[in-house]
């Protein structure tokens, strides 16, 4: 049990590695994207005169923040903390629809479906 459990936890921990990478990837793509945006933009509204041409930089730039704090920053740290806070304070929030799947529950759905498998 011991060592299942660390597996698990090995590769929960790669699986948030790999997330956390891929966020950091994008986030180059993004950042060259969204700084190439900006200048266009802003050379735009100088030229034209009008800085309405500016107003995609403000949807824009909350993505930019967004993946920046979750591949940088701490949000990861803040939902780890929200987590936490919810398992220990609304765990209600947590439970399954019909309460936890027991042996029998499973047992029963086992024989309902060997019936549709044979009458076929």
């Amino acid at each position: 049990l011991e060592r299942q459990l660390l597996m698990q936890n090995q590769m929960r921990e790669r699986q948030a590695a790999m997330q956390i990478a891929w966020t950091r990837e994008f986030l180059k793509y993004f950042g060259t994207f969204f700084g190439l945006a900006a200048v266009g933009l802003t050379t735009g509204a100088i030229k034209k005169k009008n800085p309405v041409v500016l107003l995609p930089i403000v949807p824009l730039s909350f993505i930019f923040a967004y993946q920046y704090d979750m591949g940088y920053g701490t949000m990861l740290q803040r939902i780890k903390g929200e987590a936490e806070n919810i398992l220990e304070t609304q765990s209600a929030l947590l439970e399954l629809p019909k309460g936890q799947l027991t042996y029998e529950d499973l047992e029963k759905i086992r024989r309902a479906q060997s019936k549709i498998y044979i009458e076929k």
